[in-house]
């Protein structure tokens, strides 16, 4: 399988026989490509954002395929490797999306907030499932960028562009959050499983084996990106991934310290800790008071 380096639109749109009309943004239509590419390895340089309409498309990240089907997002942002498969008779496939390079939005609004928009990592399993109004809205979007690449560049263009491409990110962000309320039973069946696979955790050699649990360990276990997981469980609980392990991490320690005659030190290591002292920080700062003095009171 061939593997293409995508540090800029050009390269993408070479693949596809695509026509360029900016150095740094592309707006993608592969009912319109003359060149064909059913099997590739992408490492993407640019990001990358899009709709498929049509089914016969896969598309892998590391081990996981996307819950990508018809109607659906995917995006990508440089660094990330990504398998794409076309089945054979799909010549022009429905997709539709916009490539655009890191130094088209430096130094503008869509620059600075460009980490607000976690779903470029949302790594595997999870798409963006679109409503008919939805991929209405962005496709407007989309012809929206199309019509000012086809005008000529002058000084407003970076910026208007820029403002239309935050504009699409931030209707993304909108639906995501849509997702995450219609797909609250999935959501729930989430959370429990993490809710179990946190009390198994104590339960087993890892705290001694790898240390304190991590948003990472449990994104896995989950088969969800560190990025999605923690957004679903903020939506969920209310707290970011990390405070809510660490709310179970403090929970863990008062029932050992309430409980148990084991010393500080001895409770530290179970829960995985490298330094007892690094424990007695964290408990006295989510607590209010030392291990030692919640003992006494307890």
């Amino acid at each position: 399988m061939e593997k293409i380096k995508l540090d800029g639109v050009d390269t993408y749109n070479k693949l596809y026989g695509l026509e360029t009309l900016h150095p740094l943004v592309t707006v993608v239509d592969l009912t319109k490509a003359t060149k064909s590419v059913n099997h590739i390895t992408m490492d993407y340089g640019v990001y990358a954002l899009f709709l498929k309409e049509g089914v016969n498309c896969s598309i892998k990240y590391g081990r996981r395929e996307y819950d990508y089907q018809e109607g659906t997002i995917v995006s990508f942002a440089p660094g990330q490797v990504v398998e794409v498969s076309m089945t054979e008779n799909e010549f022009q496939p429905k997709v539709y999306g916009i490539l655009f390079h890191p130094d088209l939005i430096r130094r503008t609004s869509l620059g600075n907030n460009i980490s607000k928009y976690n779903f470029f990592s949302y790594s595997s399993f999870e798409a963006l499932h679109l409503s008919q109004r939805e991929r209405q809205l962005v496709m407007d979007c989309l012809a929206k960028i199309q019509q000012e690449l086809e005008h000529a560049i002058d000084k407003h263009s970076k910026e208007l562009i820029s403002m239309s491409i935050e504009l699409l990110l931030n209707y993304c962000l909108r639906f995501y959050e849509r997702q995450f309320t219609t797909r609250e039973d999935v959501n729930k069946d989430i959370l429990q499983r993490f809710e179990s696979l946190i009390d198994s955790y104590w339960q087993s050699h890892l705290p001694q084996d790898i240390g304190l649990p991590t948003v990472k360990h449990f994104a896995d276990k989950v088969c969800l990106s560190p990025n999605y997981f923690g957004d679903l469980i903020k939506k969920e609980t209310g707290k970011t991934a990390q405070e809510y392990v660490q709310s179970k991490v403090i929970e863990r320690a008062k029932n050992r310290i309430a409980n148990t005659d084991l010393t500080m030190s001895e409770i530290a290591y179970e829960l995985g800790f490298q330094y007892p002292q690094h424990f007695s920080r964290l408990f006295k700062q989510q607590v209010g008071v030392t291990p030692n003095e919640y003992r006494k009171v307890n």
